[in-house]
């Protein structure tokens, strides 16, 4: 018995068994492509089930970063379907190119943390708590209960008129 020393890797090299380096990072990378291009997807498939209307929407996603392109109605349907990508598991940048047919003022968004609620967040934007159903409607139908916000979660605050 003892110790053997052999070159690290060389087995599908000498014996045609096993895969390379180079062979391991091809699949890791082609699976890496596969899950973002799934990702896309069911982004894309979400924002269809939110009837959220774009015109040629392509939604890309590289690594943490979601690129989002087509036209929207409105300013509110583009700031909708941003938040539902940027919302999504694994995606920390959007990088909006969407057009916008009928331009309005944009909203303002607010990244929820731990203790906030609709009427907190009303109260910050707008000077009364009691505004919190603009705030509401404004991130339907991402939200289906007022109570139902997460810290992270980034809702759209929608410009109001004074």
């Amino acid at each position: 018995m003892g110790i053997f020393s052999f070159i690290k890797n060389a087995g599908a090299k000498v014996f045609g068994i096993g895969k390379t380096e180079a062979e391991e990072a091809a699949e890791a990378l082609e699976a890496k492509k596969k899950a973002e291009a799934t990702a896309a997807a069911h982004m894309m498939q979400t924002v269809k089930d939110l009837q959220l209307e774009v015109e040629n929407l392509d939604i890309h996603v590289e690594g943490d970063t979601a690129r989002i392109r087509g036209a929207a109605y409105d300013q509110a349907t583009k700031e909708k379907v941003v938040l539902v990508v940027g919302n999504s598991n694994g995606i920390a940048t959007v990088n909006d190119q969407m057009t916008v047919e009928n331009v309005e003022p944009e909203a303002q968004f607010h990244t929820v943390v731990s203790g906030d609620t609709l009427g907190k967040i009303a109260k910050k934007f707008y000077g009364n708590a009691m505004k919190y159903p603009v705030i509401f409607e404004a991130n339907k139908p991402m939200l289906k209960d007022s109570d139902l916000i997460y810290p992270g979660q980034v809702l759209r605050i929608p410009h109001m008129e004074d």
